[in-house]
C-alpha cells in the first residue's frame, strides 16, 4: 500500500496532491452496528501502532494498524451504554481509559484485557483528558462537572463544578493548566490542579475579570493544543476553526472550509497540518496550520465527526460508513 515515509514532513504542495490519492485501509467490524455515525470516538496509542474506537452500540475495540482484520483486534467489554471517549494513557503503550455515558470511567490495559480501574457513579459523562505524564485525567459530564481521576484510585480525586456548559477538554503540555470549550463560544484557560482562571485582566473584577478566548459566534465543541505548543486549535458549531497563538493568545487566523460543526481537531505529528471532522458534509478537510490555507479534501463516502493524526507520521485515522478507515496505515511492520 502507498504510504508516507515516517518521520519526515512533506511540504503543502506536494501534501495537497499526495493526500487525496491515497486509498484508505477499511478495518471493518462485521458485528458492529452499520449506523454511519456509530463510531463515536477514535484515538492512537503513543507509538502509533494501536487505535482504540468507542462507538454508539457500546463496542469498545483497539485495531493494529497493521492488521485490519477483526480477528487480530481486543474487544473491551463492560460498558452499559454508548462509549464517548477514548484515550490512551501518554507515557503507557497500551493503557487505554474509556468515558461511557453510563457514567463509568474504566482504564484498561489492553494487553491482558484487565479492568486496572474503575470509577462510578459520574452522570452521563463525554468528555476526557490524559495529563501530559499520564497521572490523571480530566473527566466532564453533562451537568457540567469536571472530575480529576487517578488511573490507581477508584474514587474521585477532586470536582469542579463548571459555570458554563462545558464541551470539550484539553491539558497544556506543562500539566498546568487545561483549556475547556464553553456553550457561549469561548474557552476558559484554567489551572490545573486547582481550575482557576489562569490569566485575568487587571482592570476588571469578578467573573468578568477572567480572559477567555472569544473565537466563536455559537457554541465552541472541540479543543486541540499543536504537539509543540505553537497553536491551540478551536472548533465550533459556526463550523469555524480559529488558530490561537500561545504566546499573547492572539486569533492569528480563521480556517473557514468545513461544512458543518467542527466535531473533532487534529494535528499532524508535526504540527503543520490540521484537519477538521463534522456531522455534515462528505470529505475531511486539511488545512495548512502556518497560514491557514485549505490544501485539500478527502473524499469520504459519509460524514466523518471524528478524525485522528497518528503521533508519529501521516497516517490519518476517521470514521467514515460506520466503520473506522486510515489513510496511510501502514506502521512499516512486516
Amino acid at each position: 500500500m502507498a504510504r508516507i515515509a515516517p518521520r519526515t514532513s512533506v511540504a503543502p504542495e506536494r501534501l495537497k496532491t499526495l493526500l487525496p490519492s491515497l486509498k484508505p485501509t477499511i478495518y471493518h467490524d462485521p458485528g458492529a452496528s452499520k449506523t454511519p455515525n456509530n463510531i463515536r470516538t477514535l484515538a492512537w496509542n503513543p507509538l502509533g501502532t494501536y487505535i482504540a474506537t468507542g462507538c454508539l452500540d457500546k463496542t469498545l475495540r483497539v485495531w493494529n494498524a497493521d492488521k485490519p482484520n477483526v480477528r487480530q483486534t481486543t474487544e473491551l467489554k463492560g460498558h452499559t451504554a454508548s462509549i464517548e471517549k477514548v484515550a490512551f494513557n501518554p507515557v503507557k503503550e497500551l493503557e487505554l481509559c474509556s468515558v461511557s455515558s453510563d457514567g463509568v470511567v474504566r482504564f484498561w490495559d489492553v494487553k491482558t484485557k484487565q479492568v486496572l480501574n474503575e470509577v462510578k457513579g459520574l452522570g452521563e459523562t463525554f468528555t476526557l483528558a490524559w495529563s501530559p505524564k499520564g497521572e490523571f485525567v480530566v473527566v466532564g459530564n453533562k451537568e457540567d462537572k469536571l472530575f480529576v481521576i487517578s488511573p490507581t484510585q477508584s474514587t474521585v480525586v477532586s470536582e469542579h463544578q463548571q459555570p458554563v456548559q462545558t464541551n470539550d477538554i484539553t491539558f497544556c503540555w506543562s500539566g498546568q493548566r487545561i483549556y475547556t470549550t464553553t456553550g457561549d463560544g469561548k474557552t476558559r484557560i484554567l489551572s490545573f490542579p486547582g481550575f482557576e482562571p489562569a490569566l485575568r485582566f487587571n482592570y476588571k473584577e469578578g467573573p468578568d475579570a477572567e480572559f477567555k478566548l472569544n473565537g466563536h459566534t455559537s457554541s465552541c465543541i472541540t479543543v486541540e493544543l499543536h504537539p509543540f505548543n505553537r497553536y491551540l486549535a478551536t472548533g465550533g458549531t459556526d463550523s469555524l476553526i480559529s488558530l490561537w497563538e500561545t504566546g499573547e493568545w492572539n486569533c492569528l487566523r480563521t480556517a473557514t472550509k468545513m461544512s458543518g460543526p467542527v466535531r473533532s481537531l487534529s494535528f499532524s505529528w508535526d504540527g503543520l497540518y490540521i484537519v477538521g471532522g463534522s456531522d455534515e458534509g462528505s470529505g475531511l478537510e486539511i488545512f495548512n496550520s502556518e497560514t491557514g490555507e485549505h490544501l485539500c479534501t478527502y473524499k469520504t463516502t459519509t460524514a466523518s465527526p471524528v478524525v485522528a493524526w497518528a503521533p508519529n507520521r501521516y497516517a490519518l485515522a476517521y470514521a467514515d460508513s460506520g466503520n473506522l478507515r486510515v489513510i496511510g496505515a501502514s506502521t512499516g511492520g512486516k
